[in-house]
């Protein structure tokens, strides 16, 4: 005769997460009108961020506020929701496209509408961050090319970012962090690595809900960044780390110069 065991343990089960890309693409931009509708190599440009995208997530949305957009990702065979026009910022719009498709996904990853060079590799290296069950929020920064210079080191558009030992965020800042005490500043791209931000995130479904509620806060307004109300209100923000580099569009001349890098990359 044999005794149950009590205190045996069941076996645990692992239930994979699901993950869904949500693309924000609005029509209007003080520098870009039109910006996800611009032709890249005979290509609209949000059509190439989507390819992209599905290379690493089957799931892809895009959250627009003009049906041509709509109306074009559609007929390029991808998903695509209408979103409010009054949205303060991204991560509110991915946030009602998400509600609007359902809630069904574990995990939210937002890609930017202007990269249509972006990394599947990227995109995959956030999705591993959520592994870890701490994991809330994910997003990920790349260390500063020093071939490019200090003029684009001192660039306020190229975002900072320090971050733990554990690969949590500490700040996020337009201006140059860490300064670097004791030497000149024609000498600090040898002194440490400067890390810039790449505008990727990744959050818990019901951590982005939480995120849409939160107030305006006072490193938000000074800096103009979205991620200091986060981190502000106590959120940890996991940082990966990419070398990939990959060229955002936010004007004509941006559009310009992608032309010629797809000519130089298709020969």
């Amino acid at each position: 005769m044999h005794l149950k065991n009590e205190n045996k343990q069941p076996k645990k089960v692992h239930i994979p997460m699901k993950f869904k890309v949500i693309i924000p693409a609005r029509y209007g931009s003080s520098r870009f009108p039109g910006k996800p509708l611009a032709m890249l190599g005979g290509v609209e440009m949000i059509v190439r961020v989507c390819r992209q995208a599905a290379k690493a997530c089957p799931d892809v949305v895009v959250a627009t506020d003009d049906e041509r957009i709509l109306k074009c990702v559609e007929a390029n065979g991808f998903k695509a929701v209408m979103t409010s026009s009054d949205h303060r910022s991204g991560t509110d719009r991915v946030c009602e496209a998400m509600e609007k498709c359902g809630a069904d996904a574990d995990v939210v990853i937002n890609v930017q509408g202007d990269e249509p060079f972006i990394d599947p590799g990227q995109i995959r290296l956030l999705m591993e961050a959520f592994s870890n069950p701490e994991t809330r929020i994910a997003t990920l920064a790349r260390p500063f090319n020093k071939e490019l210079g200090f003029e684009a080191l001192f660039d306020p558009n190229k975002v900072k970012v320090t971050f733990s030992d554990k690969g949590k965020a500490l700040y996020f800042s337009r201006s140059i962090i860490p300064y670097v005490r004791g030497a000149e500043w024609t000498q600090w791209l040898d002194r440490t690595v400067f890390y810039t931000h790449i505008g990727i995130y990744a959050y818990r479904a019901e951590t982005l809900r939480e995120l849409t509620k939160l107030p305006q806060s006072s490193l938000e307004l000074a800096e103009s960044l979205e991620q200091l109300r986060w981190l502000q209100a106590g959120y940890a923000v996991h940082v990966g780390v990419s070398k990939s580099e990959t060229i955002g569009i936010d004007t004509p001349e941006d559009l310009a110069r992608a032309e010629e890098f797809l000519k130089k990359i298709a020969m």
